[in-house]
């Protein structure tokens, strides 16, 4: 009886696990932008979380996003003149990868504004901007989404410098760091490049003799060492334009100035752990930061023993990660450096 009983219920075990409903596989969540909200040294910052759709419970890689210098916004713009979208973009096309991002408007930009140096913007540092990142970096981080294993910063131009000095100062260590069209010199010297080629190109185009051209390099130079040892810069000699714009690194902008130009790049690249991944691109059209100007911060990512892509050449693309056929969108070649730097992790994802 026994033995017939348990048979039986076997069988009826067996029939009434076939006739069970097969489970529906879950839904999964919309991507979403999240407006956020974080508070460093007394100011709420704001920002753009991105969620790419995902499975319920799945964690999934993750980048801040940093813009470059000036008033440059959480979206890489400088409204109403400038407005290339670069970190919308790139934040679109990471999350196209599953990729979460964060941007955020850096002090003096979008919703932020100055916040607690609205009043003494004259206090204001470079190490100011590098703390706003860190805690933009943690909430990133913690977000329930986020891989933590899995996290990387992603810098453009004096963002990347940012990027560079963020990398030990943050815990988890970033996986990696993607210096785009990166500051790789000191502040000024980034200045006096970029102000010389100026005046040659205006030179070649017979807006000034080569006369000229010789009095407005030495006053350049002059002006550029007056900053750099905290004296009102003499301006004998240059044009307008350039007059006003030394003049502009004085009074709130001179702290800032000074702590940003006492930064030389490389230095800090070289302190990175080794086998730190980074990427480091410069584009051939890039006037702001030609691909010359990086060669000295590529040899301290090698003495650090750093992992690649490595340095990645843009041909034919400009400063915001464009080239002249679709000036609107970012350029292939740029995307797909990015995307060879994540594919690490988007893998595991």
């Amino acid at each position: 009886m026994r033995r017939i009983a348990l048979t039986a219920l076997l069988t009826v075990a067996t029939v009434t696990a076939t006739v069970l409903p097969a489970q529906a596989a879950p839904r999964p969540i919309a991507a979403e932008d999240r407006e956020v909200v974080f508070t460093v040294d007394g100011t709420k910052t704001y920002g753009t979380l991105h969620v790419p759709a995902h499975r319920r419970g799945q964690r999934l890689p993750a980048a801040l996003l940093l813009p470059g210098s000036g008033p440059t916004d959480r979206n890489g713009d400088q409204p109403p003149a400038l407005t290339p979208g670069t970190l919308a973009k790139l934040a679109s096309a990471l999350g196209d990868d599953k990729i979460i991002t964060l941007r955020f408007d850096k002090y003096g930009t979008g919703r932020t504004g100055m916040g607690a140096y609205g009043e003494h913007p004259e206090t204001i540092d470079f190490p100011a901007f590098v703390r706003q990142a860190g805690a933009a970096y943690a909430l990133l981080s913690g977000q329930p989404e986020t891989d933590p294993r899995a996290v990387s910063v992603i810098g453009h131009s004096e963002g990347a410098l940012t990027a560079l000095l963020l990398a030990d100062e943050v815990r988890p260590r970033p996986a990696g760091l993607a210096l785009l069209q990166p500051q790789a010199l000191r502040l000024l010297d980034h200045l006096a490049m970029q102000l010389h080629d100026q005046v040659a190109k205006a030179t070649e185009a017979g807006q000034f003799t080569p006369e000229q051209q010789r009095v407005i390099d030495q006053a350049i130079d002059r002006a550029i060492a007056d900053v750099r040892a905290g004296r009102a810069p003499d301006t004998t000699g240059l044009p307008a334009p350039l007059a006003q714009l030394f003049q502009a690194l004085q009074g709130p902008n001179q702290r800032f100035v000074q702590t940003d130009d006492a930064v030389y790049p490389p230095d800090v690249a070289r302190e990175l752990r080794p086998g730190t991944r980074v990427l480091l691109t410069c584009g051939t059209r890039d006037p702001q930061v030609p691909c010359a100007t990086t060669d000295a911060l590529t040899r301290a990512l090698r003495q650090a023993h750093t992992t690649g892509p490595g340095r990645v050449v843009l041909r034919g693309v400009d400063h915001n990660l464009r080239d002249e056929t679709h000036p609107d969108v970012l350029a292939e070649d740029a995307l797909a450096a990015v995307r060879a730097f994540t594919s690490r992790w988007r893998r595991g994802a």
